[in-house]
């Protein structure tokens, strides 16, 4: 399909920064809105370049064609259009619009009783969806947890799966480690929103409601490529910084992803995600997603995830070892909680985290096991 060129100039960027921005993206005090526009504009990675061809795809296989040729940003739902392009914008060369493609929306029974959700399917109707809340709790709570109301309208399940870092260093357009540089400058700078586990070289969390939920319900991404289509466990989608500090998931920059597949639920299995955010704000200070399925009064599955507290949802296994072939009660959930914040390392400002974490863990697991009502 021929593209539309786009001339981004001043007054366009704002147009398209009003019509796609619903995210807001909080950054230290000192970075001000009229000082973070000067540091922008001082640097030549953060330009936007003048002339964007924008390509509305029909298929994926003409998405895949046209992101192949390289220099090109998905687009989905667009909420975090105008921050990729002031991260990536000088590169930048093609926006590659999929949110036509009928195909990659809604949902659709699998042969093993599971269910497949097209990655451009709207968090309101994940959300909304009868199966999703009677089956999948967890990620139906994830999606309601989505904030303004506009971002589970307009983004979507893979868009907020595969979303960018919302660390106002890297933002911001500071020389950090991801961006450049050789050091994280959360690490001595201003963290309250960092995070606290498995952050050694970069502190970023990753900031997705829905990532969680899908890790500890053992889904899987579909994906198309150059290479074909690649089915991968959510608990591998994921890249701590240790395997790549530009990029956050295993998606080449061809690949999109196309499904989500969850496996069937066995009886008496139960789900949820809790978390905490700040007033105001509209990303989880905190998060937890946990599975669990009780067999004859002793726990025989368990999966624990914790949200906004890595740079990748991470899973709780020292918790979940506390508490697997036991009898479920308040005392030994505890202990679980314990056991998933001993190797916590916070920063000078968001030592409060692991206190939220505990809380919400507790809780979580309580409400799973049954020892609690539902929230």
């Amino acid at each position: 399909m021929a593209g539309l060129r786009w001339r981004l100039s001043t007054a366009a960027s704002r147009h398209v920064r009003e019509r796609t921005a619903v995210y807001h993206t909080p950054r230290p005090a000192r970075y001000t809105a009229r000082r973070g526009l000067r540091l922008f504009r001082r640097r030549p990675a953060h330009a936007v370049a003048e002339d964007i061809t924008y390509i509305r795809a029909r298929s994926v296989a003409e998405a895949v064609s046209q992101l192949s040729g390289g220099g090109a940003l998905l687009m989905a739902g667009g909420t975090d259009l105008p921050e990729s392009l002031r991260l990536e914008g000088a590169r930048t060369s093609k926006v590659v619009d999929i949110s036509g493609i009928a195909e990659l929306r809604g949902f659709t029974p699998t042969p093993d009783g599971g269910l497949r959700i097209g990655a451009l399917t709207s968090l309101t109707d994940l959300a909304a969806s009868p199966v999703v809340r009677e089956r999948y709790v967890a990620l139906a709570r994830a999606a309601e947890s989505v904030n303004p109301p506009v971002a589970r309208e307009r983004g979507t399940l893979g868009g907020n799966v595969c979303q960018r870092p919302r660390c106002w260093y890297l933002r911001s357009g500071a020389t950090c480690i991801r961006h450049g540089g050789d050091l994280c400058l959360a690490a001595d700078g201003e963290n309250k929103y960092h995070g606290i586990i498995g952050s050694d070289a970069c502190h970023m969390v990753h900031p997705s409601d829905i990532a969680p939920a899908l890790v500890a319900l053992e889904g899987r991404a579909r994906s198309m490529g150059p290479a074909g289509l690649r089915v991968t466990p959510f608990g591998e989608f994921f890249l701590p910084p240790g395997r790549s500090l530009v990029r956050e998931n295993i998606l080449g920059p061809a690949d999109v992803l196309t499904d989500v597949l969850l496996p069937p639920v066995p009886p008496g299995w139960r789900s949820t995600y809790r978390r905490v955010s700040e007033a105001g704000t509209d990303y989880a200070l905190a998060s937890v997603a946990a599975t669990m399925l009780i067999v004859e009064g002793r726990i025989v599955q368990l999966t624990i995830v914790l949200g906004a507290a890595a740079p990748m949802p991470w899973r709780a296994v020292e918790a979940e070892t506390v508490l697997l072939g036991h009898i479920p009660d308040l005392v030994a959930i505890a202990q679980a909680a314990d056991a998933a914040m001993a190797d916590a390392m916070p920063l000078a400002e968001n030592r409060y985290k692991v206190g939220l974490f505990r809380a919400l863990l507790i809780d979580s697991l309580a409400e799973v096991a049954g020892l609690r009502p539902q929230a």
